[in-house]
């Protein structure tokens, strides 16, 4: 019989099989990969991930709220480090950033559409919405501050699909090497913050009542 394990050895195990379940997934994809893999990438024998999830999905989830958790905390530490609203807007981009590129393997998994049953899985539900939490967070501060106007979950959605866009562009290599990183992210955050200005607003405004 297996010998019982003490809750730090389970909990050591499992981070290591997500770790290797990131890197795999993200190398050939989650349809390629198959338990058996996973077992040989850390040296164990086939059936014990069995002992620590129920199967490949439930790893796949789990390594997905473990990325979502990491991003989220990325996050909250860059908007804590800091009290300006304009300033927290460029630390939490900035953080993002840094994240997307120096973790490119759980970022892809968190996107990744492979599976599309994610409700059934309740701590990838919840790391999700602490990820979407925190970048509603900080265009609040930025609507209370006066520098936006708007709704601000609708706000971080547009701004947080602008950003996506552009870690996918740079992940994929599809930007000119004629264009600097940091030069996009700065025009997208100016092109961003003017399109949701007072002033932008008080422009909408005008033209409906004309």
């Amino acid at each position: 019989m297996p010998r019982t394990l003490s809750e730090e050895e389970i909990e050591g195990f499992r981070c290591r099989l997500i770790a290797a379940a990131e890197k795999l997934f993200a190398e050939e994809g989650p349809s390629a990969v198959s338990m058996r893999q996973l077992a040989a990438e850390l040296g164990v024998s086939p059936m014990t991930p069995y002992r620590y999830f129920k199967d490949k999905d439930d790893i796949l989830a789990a390594a997905r709220a473990s990325g979502f958790d990491r991003f989220a905390e990325a996050l909250e530490t860059a908007f804590a480090s800091v009290t300006d609203g304009r300033e927290g807007s460029r630390a939490v981009g900035e953080a993002y950033l840094k994240f997307a590129f120096e973790n490119p393997a759980a970022y892809r998994l968190m996107f990744d559409l492979n599976q599309p049953t994610e409700d059934e899985y309740p701590d990838l539900v919840r790391a999700g919405a602490r990820a979407r939490v925190q970048m509603s967070a900080y265009m609040q501060c930025l609507l209370d501050a006066g520098y936006l106007v708007g709704e601000p979950e609708i706000i971080a959605h547009v701004f947080w699909s602008a950003i996506h866009g552009l870690v996918v562009l740079k992940l994929a290599g599809k930007i000119s090497p004629n264009i600097s990183l940091d030069l996009l992210w700065n025009e997208l955050r100016r092109a961003l913050h003017a399109g949701f200005s007072p002033a932008a607003a008080a422009a909408a405004r005008d033209d409906r009542a004309a």
